[in-house]
């Protein structure tokens, strides 16, 4: 058993991007949102997240662009620290310590370095951030400016860059001004004439007039004016949101008015024009809030389905950036054997997919094929059951819609994977598959095996084999039920295959059934102490005799299958039991005292491999084991459980975690290392030319060293290119070459390619190719005869005597001829 240090628990992937408002850059190329612990830097164009900025060491609550500083950003966090970065290189240049958690952060041009802060007491304080030269500062100059604040980021907005600040909470309007230090106050009434709620729910302010956009939660919007006295305000009412507006938003010229809600639908208002709107329809989700990049030339909506949708000004969708859909996961989580990606139930009616090595979801595969209707109330398809054969060629998956207590509509979808399209096609639909809830699905994972075979488990009080029929002359593939089984009118809850597939077991309430699937012949039942079966698992590999089991009576069990007996059997309240499928080793979340536990062990040895005491709060009902890219070598003892495969899970509060050992993190903080070492100019094939030309002249210089050798004789060529080194490092020797040196590559590049003759200027250049054939040739006579001897070099004043064997004349003119080159190409790299 292994101490708790040694392996740590990590967010890995997953976390929400639509938590807060996204910021687009001064030039529209990036997008910065905040992801869990860190901030996730995307392009607008690609939607490829380029890299995330990590430091903090809890929830991320806000991201504001740096107004002194285009480059820059802040950002801030539940640990109580204000931290700067440089965005484009992903490098942390300060950190602010506050001293106690940032619910959200706000900036304006007209305060340069103060930010606004809304502390976990919902007071919105100026905090003054200090010049040091310190990367770890504590800020202690702080100032209240609002003293009851609303817990929604949305509620509060900066005016007229910062002359004021507005906030609503409830049915409360309050307007500061910075100026006269002074707050105006403005009330709504409860419900209007109609029947509306007036409750305020977000709010944005005009950047060039006195006006202030609220939205409300009956849908309507409304503009305030004239607010700096307060007896003489006025107000009106724009209305199209059928319920509450989440977002609204200036654009930055004041031009145009954006709104969204949870119709999915972006509506652009003309200001001073309110008639006139246009509309984005159909987004996918409720949109949660709105962000314009400072030029205007892009827009981008946050949705309630952890998406980005970015748009156009022109009111056209250019990119979206889907997160992982967090909700009521109805499927277990799964992992696709061909694209190694997590699956399970995301959107209404869809199974996500995504990649947990690079934290992106990779599509969604539509499963009812239906509209999701977005009413309160209305019962529509879900998709609550997904499983995978063992060669990833074939899902099932089950879908089911309940209107009234009578009426169950259940659906059995089995869909083959398309080589073409390198997605799921759907195969066959078996309407109403049992007569009640489907508790449990698993396919037969053996490789050899001949056919391909699905098992179902029903409230029905009976399971069905489903078997793949071997296709016609005409027709493709088709699935048909191969077997019914039920056990004294018991409801079967789980089933499992053997990892040979020569045995499946169905447990029937407090019993457990062993079939032979050649023949389906009971073979034998396995009974135990009373209490229900809730999870079973076959043993994997040297450990396949065993057979493990978890009951409602908190007790976790083991049988052995050659001797029909049960092993051994402890008291444990098991939540989840898994087994490894790439080794003997199995995990089980065990809930105790409001917490979960973690236990990873082999059937066949009476200790934990390893286990971790409070994982989490709450219950754990949902993991998987997914296999690595590159098996861990080098792992110590205590974790070799993680050598092959990597355990995630979901927490109840929805968020993805994993293990990692003191290996990963070493690895990953060297390679880290070394990014900021060598990557000082950006990777590009140009970089990657001159960085292989540096090793080789690293190896020249050192061969220079020794005593040289005569060569043997070889083409023209080599020979050019072997006295062209020569020179070039006699040339440039004063320079050091570094992997960030882009200047002195530069300067190696060239100097492979220029003669003897001697280094000379480019108007030079430009004059000998304008010169005649003639003066050419007189010109290549002269560079004979000046190679047959050692020459003086001048660079920078000072003459460098360099030595070279004598060239034929066909020699020296294919050095003139690569003289000619035209390198104006380095020139406009340089410059840009």
């Amino acid at each position: 058993m292994v101490a708790d240090g040694d392996i740590r628990v990590v967010h890995r992937g997953g976390s929400k991007i639509n938590s807060r408002e996204p910021v687009i850059t001064s030039d529209s190329r990036l997008l910065l949102c905040a992801s869990g612990e860190c901030v996730k830097v995307f392009s607008t164009s690609t939607e490829e997240c380029l890299h995330s900025l990590r430091a903090h060491t809890d929830l991320v609550t806000g991201v504001q662009l740096r107004p002194s500083n285009h480059l820059q950003v802040y950002s801030c966090s539940a640990d109580g620290t204000v931290r700067l970065w440089d965005f484009t290189d992903g490098i942390l240049i300060k950190t602010y310590v506050i001293g106690y958690p940032i619910h959200s952060m706000y900036t304006s041009a007209n305060h340069e370095e103060v930010i606004f802060i809304v502390t976990k007491l919902f007071q919105l304080v100026a905090v003054h951030l200090p010049q040091s030269g310190d990367q770890l500062v504590e800020a202690r100059e702080f100032s209240a400016v609002l003293s009851d604040v609303s817990s929604n980021p949305a509620a509060i907005a900066f005016g007229r860059g910062g002359e004021y600040i507005a906030s609503a909470k409830s049915l409360q309007l309050e307007v500061y001004f910075f100026k006269k230090q002074k707050s105006y106050r403005f009330f709504l009434k409860e419900d209007n004439k109609k029947g509306g709620k007036n409750t305020f729910t977000c709010i944005t302010c005009h950047p060039k007039d006195d006006c202030i956009a609220t939205g409300h939660e009956d849908g309507k919007i409304r503009l305030w004016r004239n607010f700096n006295h307060k007896k003489e305000y006025t107000y009106s009412t724009l209305h199209w949101h059928h319920t509450e507006v989440s977002s609204v938003r200036f654009t930055p010229e004041g031009t145009n008015l954006l709104s969204g809600g949870v119709e999915s639908v972006l509506v652009q208002w003309r200001y001073n024009q309110e008639s006139q709107r246009d509309f984005l329809p159909r987004l996918g989700a409720a949109i949660t809030h709105i962000a314009v990049s400072p030029d205007g030339a892009l827009f981008c909506t946050s949705h309630s389905d952890n998406k980005i949708t970015i748009i156009q000004s022109c009111v056209k969708v250019s990119a979206v950036i889907q997160g992982l859909v967090k909700g009521d996961v109805r499927t277990d989580l799964t992992v696709d054997p061909r694209s190694k990606a997590m699956v399970l139930n995301g959107k209404p009616g869809h199974l996500q997919f995504y990649s947990l090595q690079r934290d992106k979801l990779l599509y969604n595969l539509d499963i009812v094929q239906q509209e999701y209707i977005h009413e309160l109330g209305l019962q529509q398809f879900e998709v609550v059951k997904a499983a995978f054969s063992a060669t990833g060629n074939w899902l099932a998956t089950v879908e089911e819609r309940k209107q009234k207590v009578a009426e169950l509509e259940l659906n059995m979808k089995l869909w083959q994977f398309d080589e073409h399209t390198q997605s799921f096609v759907l195969n066959t639909t078996i309407s109403a598959p049992h007569e009640d809830w489907i508790t449990a699905t698993c396919f037969c994972h053996a490789t050899d095996s001949q056919t391909t075979m699905l098992v179902s488990t029903s409230k029905d009080r009976h399971f069905k084999a489903w078997q793949l029929s071997a296709p016609a002359h005409t027709e493709g593939p088709s699935w048909s039920c191969d077997f019914v089984g039920a056990y004294h009118g018991l409801v079967p809850e789980c089933c499992c295959f053997s990892a040979d597939g020569s045995l499946l077991a169905v447990s029937f309430q407090e019993v457990v059934t062993v079939w032979s699937p050649s023949s389906w012949e009971l073979l034998t039942t396995l009974s135990q102490p009373p209490g229900a079966i809730r999870n079973l698992c076959f043993g994997r590999l040297s450990c396949s005799k065993y057979l493990l089991g978890t009951t409602a009576s908190n007790l976790l069990c083991c049988w052995n299958l050659l001797t029909c007996s049960l092993e051994w059997s402890t008291s444990m309240d098991v939540s989840l039991l898994l087994a490894d499928p790439l080794s003997e080793n199995m995990a089980a979340f065990c809930s105790q005292a409001g917490c979960t536990d973690l236990f990873v062990f082999k059937p066949t040895e009476p200790r934990p491999l390893f286990s971790y005491k409070a994982l989490c709060s709450g219950r754990v009902t949902r993991a998987v084991f997914a296999p690595r890219e590159e098996t861990l070598e080098s792992c110590e003892e205590s974790s070799q459980w993680l050598n092959r495969s990597q355990l995630y899970f979901l927490t109840p509060y929805m968020d993805l975690m994993t293990f990692t050992t003191r290996v990963e993190e070493d690895r990953l903080m060297a390679s880290s290392k070394q990014l900021v070492i060598a990557d000082g100019v950006a990777m590009t094939p140009f970089y990657l030319l001159l960085g292989k030309q540096q090793h080789e002249n690293r190896d020249t210089v050192s061969s220079l060293s020794a005593e040289r050798t005569p060569l043997p004789q070889a083409s023209a060529a080599i020979k050019e290119v072997s006295v062209s080194a020569q020179i070039s490092f006699t040339v440039c020797a004063a320079f050091v070459l570094t992997p960030t040196d882009v200047h002195s590559a530069v300067m190696i590049s060239f100097s492979f390619h220029v003669c003897s003759h001697g280094l000379r200027e480019e108007n030079k250049y430009a004059e000998e190719e304008m010169e005649s054939e003639k003066e050419e040739g007189d010109s290549e006579g002269e560079m004979e005869s000046s190679t047959s001897r050692p020459k003086q070099v001048s660079v920078g004043g000072q003459a460098t005597e360099s030595a070279g064997p004598p060239l034929t004349k066909a020699q020296v003119r294919e050095l003139r001829r690569v003289k000619k080159l035209d390198y104006s190409w380095l020139t406009g790299l340089l410059d840009s």
